[in-house]
């Protein structure tokens, strides 16, 4: 694995503050209804993204998830600006506005979404890792879903296919503890999710979700068995969300003193322990880098709010058209 070096804790706290301000951000516009629809946040899982990333191939490898999806597309190289400006509806978005905060997408950057369904982008996840082991494109597809999609069936299905064929795939449940607002004990008769990978004889396991570093670790033995042609991993990252699912969510299914406990834990917190305990920067040089994602967040939030909305046209420019068909003409 590529070492794990002063330059790298620096960026980690760069990279997953800016995914926390840039959210805290979003949370903010969502109340004044400047986003509209669903927003499901990912603060206090950063570290899940900040150790895969420092494991992937950038560029080779894949990536899909859920609908909480805003960070993943920029920690892969996606504009920042576009996917605020997503969120507002806006043409200057990562789909032309027309995707919303579930369905964030940039194939260019190897980013396959942002899906509603909950656990529909397993299989999808499996097909991607299938197309690059027939083409023979020595790419990885990380899968990510939540605990609750854990539950879906269709796991069952991809996971029997993907072993049978040796996919390069990493199957990733990102267990932050509830689905929605049920809890993983209420789920199941048992709470370790990485044993389901055991029924098809698997490699799973369980990773603290909460340091990168563990995360890293476990992302680059999973990613280089892939690569390798010995078939998928399931991995278990145990993290914890700081918010509710969704803006939604008043979180009565937990205490306040919970979350507080697990703010003991904050991945940023840890590694910002580690850039001052080993002196990596200053302290001075911590507020610059704190003041530069102050500006780097208010540039996304300015390029949303100056950016056009679509013009209605394009409605008719995004969908599927059939030349024969007889009841509507296009416009």
């Amino acid at each position: 694995m590529k070492p794990i070096t002063k330059e790298t804790y620096i960026n980690w706290y760069k990279d997953m503050l800016f995914w926390r301000k840039f959210e805290d951000k979003l949370a903010a516009v969502y109340i004044q209804q400047k986003v509209r629809g669903f927003l499901h946040l990912y603060n206090g899982q950063e570290a899940v993204l900040a150790g895969a990333l420092h494991a992937m191939e950038i560029g080779k490898d894949k990536m899909i998830t859920a609908y909480r999806n805003h960070v993943q597309p920029i920690g892969l190289g996606v504009d920042p600006k576009r996917i605020f400006a997503e969120l507002y509806g806006k043409v200057t978005g990562t789909s032309n506005g027309m995707g919303g905060s579930m369905h964030i997408f940039s194939k260019e950057k190897g980013f396959y979404g942002g899906h509603g369904i909950v656990g529909g982008q397993i299989p999808l996840g499996a097909g991607i890792a299938f197309a690059d082991k027939y083409f023979e494109r020595d790419g990885v597809t990380l899968t990510y879903f939540g605990d609750g999609a854990a539950r879906q069936g269709s796991l069952h299905e991809t996971f029997n296919m993907a072993m049978n064929w040796k996919l390069p795939v990493v199957f990733i449940v990102e267990n932050n503890g509830y689905a929605m607002g049920t809890s993983v004990e209420r789920t199941a008769n048992h709470t370790d999710v990485w044993k389901l990978g055991l029924g098809y004889e698997m490699p799973c396991g369980p990773v603290d979700g909460m340091n990168p570093v563990a995360v890293a670790e476990a992302m680059h033995e999973a990613i280089e068995r892939a690569r390798r042609g010995d078939g998928p991993t399931f991995l278990e990252m145990r993290t914890y969300r700081y918010r509710g699912h969704s803006m939604s969510d008043a979180q009565h299914y937990r205490t306040k003193d919970e979350v507080e406990e697990y703010k003991k834990l904050d991945p940023i917190t840890q590694v910002l322990d580690i850039i001052k305990e080993n002196k990596y920067v200053s302290d001075d040089e911590i507020d610059a880098i704190n003041k530069d994602v102050k500006k780097r967040v208010q540039e996304c939030v300015d390029f949303a709010e100056e950016s056009p909305y679509p013009e209605v046209q394009q409605l008719y420019d995004v969908v599927y058209e059939q030349e024969d068909y007889p009841f509507l003409k296009h416009k």
